[in-house]
């Protein structure tokens, strides 16, 4: 299942994918061409304004130039390719389309999308079309990216936009902590089906979708299996974690049920052989009830991690939904964490990793560093980073820090991500007397009169009165001296800080 059609269609709309400006859309509305289903052909049906067609079609432009629209994906994601379907559009096909895709946060509108200042990036150049045809296009930019803007030239139809990739959302918005429960196979978390058995009435990625299942043409169903053996398919999780409970659907499926299934789970490297993974039986063998929604919790083998899993349906038949509830194993939060950090683009990147350290240097350099492998990688490369800044570079990570007792930093250049930790880092100040916090306003201004700039001690676990006689202790300093010592306080701080990148 290397093919990159095997992949989830992130712009599907069972994930939320959704159309939301047309240049034109005279003949068939832009809708059409992320409805799920296979484009379809009415012989004799016409509509007030002409041919009723599957899929969005434009007028015949008299006119320079070409019609485009602009979709949002359903998951955020790297795009590995697509399938521009013109099926039946046969003397209104366009001659050639291209791709451009950018990457917004939020729900933008369409003054944001159409301005000048979106910086799109094409990944599909000018390419010819088939008509009546799946027309595949490999894709390799590997950045995420959140919306496309599909243009055809000059105009005319299009029945299916099918965007295939690697789901790469925030996967703390999913389960809204670090730690809490979230469906690992979900495939807006980036869970697909690796490899499976047989799917010749439906696909197994059906069985990952988010809502509930809208019919039997909506999971997974085999052939009928005639000979010895079962039916299977393996699932790599979204993301790495310890199962609590497995929830499996069959609903539509009374006469084709399977008559029993199991799970197995694996904890395997990336890349690494599934056929020579070490499978361990979480589930044994377990019968199932037609048109019902299972669930097994009790039943389970808990505490080994998993990163695929495998369930065996005996001895075939159909499976709604397969949902499997855990908890984001320490080595899947980094690696996650890791994968959305190397796939931002550029710009995203360095604002993001100014989070962590304020100075612009050593965010761009650490994007060019990208991709990191691991938890180490990433830790060596903000070390080097860090020795090659200079003076300038150092102060400029002062000024996004807020004095100590204080909250607003000294130039107000703090996200509000880097400000909230400020806060929680010097979470003991918060309790001190009044006394103390007089101390240290005191003596932070004595401090920035000697030496220019504000005091940075790394303040975390660090009580008010240890962090008063620090600053007391280090006027005596000489200033090359002391901003040598104030720049090491800031090395400490941001590989803390860096564990909040990989959420450990």
């Amino acid at each position: 299942m290397s093919d990159f059609i095997q992949l989830t269609d992130l712009a599907s709309a069972c994930l939320g994918g959704v159309v939301l400006i047309a240049n034109d859309e005279f003949f068939a509305p832009k809708e059409n061409l992320l409805k799920p289903e296979k484009p379809a052909w009415r012989e004799h049906e016409y509509t007030d304004r002409g041919k009723w067609m599957d899929g969005w079609e434009t007028r015949r432009r008299r006119t320079p130039g070409h019609d485009w629209c602009i979709l949002r994906l359903g998951v955020p994601g790297i795009l590995r390719g697509v399938v521009v379907d013109t099926s039946f559009f046969r003397g209104n096909y366009p001659e050639q389309c291209s791709l451009e895709a950018c990457a917004l946060e939020g729900k933008p509108g369409a003054d944001q999308l159409t301005s000048p200042e979106t910086r799109w990036v094409e990944i599909l150049p000018q390419s010819a079309l088939a008509g009546d045809a799946e027309n595949r296009f490999a894709i390799s930019d590997a950045h995420r990216f959140t919306h496309l803007r599909l243009r055809i030239f000059p105009d005319g139809g299009v029945a299916r936009l099918r965007v295939h990739g690697e789901a790469l959302p925030d996967w703390r918005s999913e389960c809204g902590a670090p730690h809490g429960e979230l469906n690992l196979a979900a495939a807006q978390l980036g869970a697909r089906v690796v490899a499976c058995s047989d799917m010749f009435f439906s696909a197994p990625q059906n069985m990952l979708m988010p809502e509930t299942s809208a019919g039997m043409h909506d999971g997974w169903e085999t052939k009928r299996r005639r000979g010895p053996g079962h039916d299977w398919a393996i699932v790599q999780l979204g993301i790495a974690g310890f199962i609590q409970r497995i929830e499996l659907d069959t609903s539509f499926f009374k006469g084709n049920f399977p008559e029993s299934c199991s799970v197995e789970i694996c904890d395997a490297p990336a890349g690494a052989a599934l056929d020579a993974a070490a499978w361990k039986e979480i589930l044994h063998r377990t019968k199932l009830q037609a048109d019902t929604r299972h669930v097994f919790d009790e039943q389970l083998v808990h505490g080994d991690a998993a990163t695929h899993v495998r369930l065996n349906i005996f001895p075939d038949g159909g499976v709604a939904r397969l949902r499997v509830i855990g908890t984001p194993t320490k080595a899947g939060r980094a690696a996650e964490s890791l994968r959305l950090l190397n796939a931002l683009l550029d710009e995203a990147a360095v604002a993001a990793l100014r989070n962590y350290c304020g100075a612009t240097r050593w965010a761009q350099a650490m994007a060019a560093a990208r991709p990191f492998a691991g938890v180490e990688q990433l830790r060596a490369a903000a070390e080097k980073c860090f020795t090659e800044m200079a003076r300038e570079d150092w102060l400029a990570c002062f000024r996004a820090h807020p004095r100590i007792g204080e909250k607003k930093s000294a130039a107000s250049v703090a996200s509000p991500a880097a400000a909230g930790w400020s806060e929680q880092e010097q979470a003991g100040a918060r309790g001190a007397e009044a006394s103390t916090l007089a101390a240290l306003a005191e003596a932070n201004r004595a401090y920035e009169a000697r030496f220019g700039h504000i005091f940075i001690v790394c303040a975390t676990g660090k009580t008010p009165a240890e962090m008063l006689a620090a600053c007391q202790q280090r006027l005596a300093n000489d200033p090359e001296k002391e901003i040598s010592i104030a720049a090491d306080e800031q090395r400490h701080i941001t590989q803390l800080r860096l564990e909040k990148i990989l959420q450990l």
